[in-house]
């Protein structure tokens, strides 16, 4: 069933800012960032249409091994443990979201978004991931900017536990830039929708 919830965010200023935090959920959540000093806010927005089913990419997720690295960006590994998701940037220490700490609900679809930007200038990106959770139906996520929507892919552990992680990475923004983000859609193999998280 698909899910209109209201986005409970940890918001920083896009540009410059280490690190943005937002999950959604079907009820009080507390938000989880890397950077404690980001303040809270939360707020609805409306969503974007998803692409057409002839422009969607092909559907389907990773099984990956209980801490088994993967390159998410250049320079960028991703993990996955029974505990939850973990990543580290380039000459950074590894951060972790969690699925085992009561901030997200496992027994309703949903999806949280982490943004980071790494490095500068034409070489820099954004970093985004997160996790994805409450079905086993999950097959694809889509990021929508204000530059156009990202395909990210998606990795679980064995067993199919009914969440996984997310990621994807799109250039930086030129500075200055607000509502880069738009939102955040979790889709099954058929295209229907399964969670958004509404970020304008």
């Amino acid at each position: 069933m698909t899910r209109h919830v209201a986005a409970v965010a940890v918001l920083a200023a896009l540009v410059g800012a280490p690190t943005v935090a937002y999950a959604t959920g079907p009820g009080p959540v507390s938000p989880a960032t890397a950077h404690p000093a980001a303040a809270e806010a939360a707020g609805t927005a409306p969503h974007a249409t998803p692409a057409p089913a002839a422009d969607r990419p092909a559907t389907g997720v990773r099984t990956v091994r209980p801490g088994q690295r993967v390159e998410a960006a250049p320079g960028v590994e991703l993990w996955l443990t029974r505990e939850g998701k973990h990543w580290a940037l380039p000459g950074e220490p590894a951060q972790f979201r969690s699925v085992v700490d009561g901030n997200i609900d496992p027994s309703a679809p949903g999806v949280s978004l982490q943004a980071e930007p790494v490095g500068t200038g034409d070489d820099g990106f954004y970093l985004l991931s997160g996790l994805w959770y409450g079905s086993r139906a999950a097959a694809r996520v889509e990021v929508v900017t204000a530059e156009g929507t990202v395909s990210a892919s998606l990795v679980t552990l064995p067993g199919r536990k009914g969440w996984g992680a997310w990621y994807a990475s799109t250039p930086l923004p030129s500075p200055g830039s607000e509502d880069f983000l738009h939102g955040v859609t979790l889709y099954d193999a058929a295209g229907g929708e399964l969670a958004r998280l509404d970020l304008r």
